[in-house]
């Protein structure tokens, strides 16, 4: 059984999928906690699952290197085999990306390299593509530059908003988060061949 700490700025969407996914005896992997970089709304869902939940606040230190030293003391405690950038807006500093990896994964919200960074759909509308996408990287110390693990292609529809195109990638990005995991859990990827 894998064990995850997901990390969250937002309201954990592909969180959410992870624990609706695990609901399931036979899903291989489980939620062990959930961290945030602040009050994020998806802390909730730890709430709701009885999953425990940690907050460290970007703000509460001197220096992103002190931040990120916490953080990564905060994840170790709960001997996960699989740490999850899941709607996390804070560039790790890279002692932490070098202690995770390759077992650090993010999504991100196009066809990687496509639109890396953090306004990828606005990117996509801006640049007039017919077609973005949603990915599932390990994370490196380059911005959304890591390998890629899993990736599905979106339509941009006419007319589309950012935020409609963003619901659509959502969707997708949800279901390759959990079928990384479970490939990940039945021996089907293994992060260090990537």
């Amino acid at each position: 059984m894998l064990r995850l700490v997901v990390l969250i700025s937002g309201g954990g969407s592909n969180l959410r999928a992870l624990l609706e996914a695990s609901e399931d005896a036979e899903f291989p992997a489980r939620v062990v906690a959930i961290g945030a970089d602040r009050d994020a709304d998806g802390l909730a869902h730890g709430e709701e699952y009885g999953i425990p939940t940690f907050v460290v606040p970007f703000g509460a230190f001197p220096t992103r290197e002190q931040w990120g030293a916490e953080l990564l003391a905060q994840v170790r405690q709960w001997d996960a085999d699989l740490v999850i950038l899941s709607g996390f807006m804070r560039l790790l500093p890279p002692a932490v990306v070098s202690a995770l990896a390759p077992n650090l994964l993010n999504t991100h919200p196009a066809y990687l390299p496509e639109f890396p960074g953090a306004h990828g759909v606005r990117d996509a509308l801006a640049a007039g593509v017919s077609e973005t996408g949603a990915s599932v990287i390990v994370v490196d110390d380059g911005i959304d530059s890591g390998p890629i693990v899993a990736q599905r292609r979106v339509p941009v529809l006419p007319g589309d908003t950012e935020s409609r195109l963003h619901d659509r990638i959502k969707l997708v990005e949800r279901e390759l988060l959990v079928q990384v995991v479970l490939d990940i859990a039945n021996s089907h990827i293994d992060l260090k061949d990537l």
